[in-house]
């Protein structure tokens, strides 16, 4: 089950962090490989059950698979979350994974900041890793953008993994220890277009996160289980012309057919218009959508959606012409300035009746957040989203197809750290997608999902 981790099992988080100087190298060979020179991350791990939870965070190096430090033992009392910042279990300089145990079903994000904080990302951990991993969105030189990701060994044995890309490139053989993360960067492989896919095999279980950053911004997705694959994906937010916010979703077809795509926008109430978009994708290959369908001067045959128009709101899959598994990435950007991903959600896999966001603030150092919750199902249902230690409820009754957004800047309390649940009731299928985001001139922009609880 995406994105949920079980009871006494373990949360595998892919941090592909580092606390100090860059890869356990130095600052100018970290530099060759990647957009800025060290990283730094925090964990946020929210209790999704009404009694405490014992949790234990143990790390492991990138370099060796050797556990690094002491493991990091806490509670959470019922319905609540922690946040583990710094990371003080650890070493400087660290560089690898974390794995998270639990007593009791819990659910974790990632934040991982550039070291001098000036860009940030953020992802959800993973509860089981697979033996195929998909990565819908992967850049050299797109404009400015190039990835890098993290694989990690779920399993109990050393992973022999290797890596296609949809424009034929190959990566691997790896052997990665159990626990242990291997980095792989574009920058050092040989790509002939600037963006592709890739299709991650093992014999081990394994889980991945991709980061995609230019020289100012960071975003940041965690890759999907050919299981967590949907003919119908969902994507909660989508935005077009809205402040100079854009959004471009990146869609893969997980099959073994090529197959004709069509996404449908719903609008937010008073938000633009309802529209469709439809292309074909190959096996193992991604189209980009939304991206040129609401620009204003882009070639973009197959949509009907307004060109130039200012859009809010979500998107569907609604046509899948020989039924392939997809999945995909909802990347959001204000160009120079700031931008993050999301991934798209199975309603069949994902939705629940209850959708729980680890962490919402309201003027943490600036920080504030806001979420966008999805009725993804075929009635209408009403939407309650109350928040940890704060008496505000927000209520709002949604249609099939229709979004809840929420900003809590001003609405909760200066400094307000804590967690969100929006339930619908028997039958509710939820999805949510969450904005961390501070003002300013550089990227303070994360963006993860909700979790069902």
């Amino acid at each position: 089950m995406r994105n949920t981790l079980q009871v006494l099992g373990r949360l595998t988080l892919v941090l592909a962090i580092v606390l100090a100087g860059g890869f356990g190298l130095t600052a100018q060979s970290a530099a060759a490989q990647t957009q800025f020179p060290g990283y730094t991350a925090g964990v946020q791990i929210a209790n999704l059950t009404a009694t405490s939870a014992i949790v234990s965070l143990t790390a492991y190096n990138s370099s060796d698979g050797n556990q690094n430090g002491s493991p990091l033992n806490d509670t959470i009392p019922g319905n609540s979350s922690k946040t583990y910042f710094p990371i003080s279990n650890v070493s400087a300089g660290f560089s690898g994974s974390i794995v998270v145990g639990s007593d009791k079903n819990v659910a974790g994000i990632v934040n991982i900041l550039s070291s001098d904080f000036k860009a940030g990302a953020s992802y959800v951990g993973r509860s089981q890793g697979g033996t195929k991993v998909l990565l819908p969105l992967l850049n050299k030189n797109n404009s400015g953008f190039t990835t890098w990701y993290s694989i990690q060994n779920a399993g109990s044995q050393n992973a022999t993994v290797n890596v296609a890309y949809s424009n034929g490139v190959t990566a691997g053989p790896f052997t990665i220890k159990p626990g242990a993360a291997k980095v792989v960067y574009q920058s050092q492989e040989a790509h002939p277009n600037a963006v592709f896919a890739g299709t991650i095999t093992s014999d081990q279980p394994v889980v991945a996160a991709v980061i995609q950053e230019s020289n100012k911004i960071i975003f940041a997705y965690t890759g999907f289980r050919d299981t967590d694959a949907s003919t119908t994906p969902v994507f909660p937010l989508v935005n077009a012309n809205n402040a100079n916010y854009i959004t471009g979703i990146q869609i893969q077809n997980a099959g073994a057919a090529a197959t004709d795509v069509t996404l449908s926008y719903t609008p937010t109430p008073g938000n633009g218009a309802a529209c469709t978009e439809t292309q074909t994708i190959q096996p193992s290959g991604s189209a980009t959508f939304a991206l040129a369908a609401f620009n204003a001067t882009a070639p973009s045959p197959g949509t009907n959606c307004a060109k130039g128009a200012k859009f809010i709101g979500s998107a569907q899959v609604t046509a899948n012409s020989t039924s392939q598994p997809l999945v995909g990435i909802g990347n959001q950007l204000l160009p120079n300035v700031n931008g993050e991903a999301y991934v798209s959600f199975s309603a069949a896999v994902d939705a629940g009746e209850t959708v729980v966001m680890p962490l919402i603030m309201d003027r943490n150092s600036g920080y504030f957040t806001g979420f966008n919750v999805q009725n993804v199902g075929g009635s209408t249902v009403t939407v309650n989203c109350t928040f940890q230690n704060n008496a505000r409820v927000v209520t709002k009754s949604l249609a099939p197809g229709e979004a809840l957004n929420d900003l809590q800047l001003n609405q909760l309390a200066a400094g307000y750290i804590g967690s969100a649940t929006c339930a619908g009731g028997a039958g509710a299928q939820l999805v949510a997608v969450v904005n961390q985001l501070k003002s300013g001139t550089v990227d303070k922009f994360l963006v993860y999902e909700g979790v069902k609880q």
